[in-house]
């Protein structure tokens, strides 16, 4: 593990497909996007379970311990269906059926950044994987091929703003190896 420098890093819990799930991924991202837009990088390309924000070395500690804590299941995730946001102008890919397992990692994520002195999520959780940023109209299609992923771990990542967008960096790793 290492130790987030002192003015804080940002970070977010996230599912994070291997490298070739995320190419298939992009292709169905590709094939569904409107013209325009800012396709996401396929080396990118997650689900968020809680977004931290940036945070100091104490916070980060408290919440990756959480994260130890946290004994669930493998599962599998059937992304099926694609959406459009169009306040954040954003075309995803989603899952019509969320696992139960799923929502109970993202749910225990939230009530530990409570206990760490976050601001946890109000909203009700809602798994996107984002293909297309800046979209002016929604996916060409809202039916998709249904992508399986079977679900191994969650990841802790660290999200870096550089001049060429955004660059995104798993520093660690859990294994889902538990009982609900």
């Amino acid at each position: 593990m290492s130790s987030p420098p002192p003015e804080g890093q940002r970070l977010f819990f996230a599912l994070w497909p291997d490298a070739e799930l995320q190419r298939a991924l992009y292709k169905v991202g590709r094939a569904i996007a409107p013209p325009g837009g800012k396709p996401m990088a396929t080396h990118n390309l997650h689900i968020t379970l809680a977004f931290l924000g940036t945070i100091d070395a104490d916070k980060r500690a408290c919440m990756e311990k959480a994260a130890d804590a946290i004994h669930l299941p493998p599962f599998e995730l059937a992304l099926d269906c694609a959406g459009y946001w169009p306040r954040p102008q954003v075309v995803w890919l989603g899952c019509s059926s969320v696992p139960e397992t799923l929502r109970t990692l993202a749910a225990r994520l939230n009530a530990a950044m409570a206990a760490c002195g976050l601001t946890p999520e109000n909203r009700p959780y809602s798994p996107h994987l984002t293909v297309l940023r800046k979209a002016r109209r929604g996916p060409r299609q809202l039916d998709i091929n249904t992508v399986h992923w079977a679900v191994g771990d969650f990841v802790l990542v660290q999200s870096l703003t550089l001049p060429e967008g955004a660059q995104y960096q798993v520093v660690r790793r859990w294994p889902l190896v538990g009982q609900m």
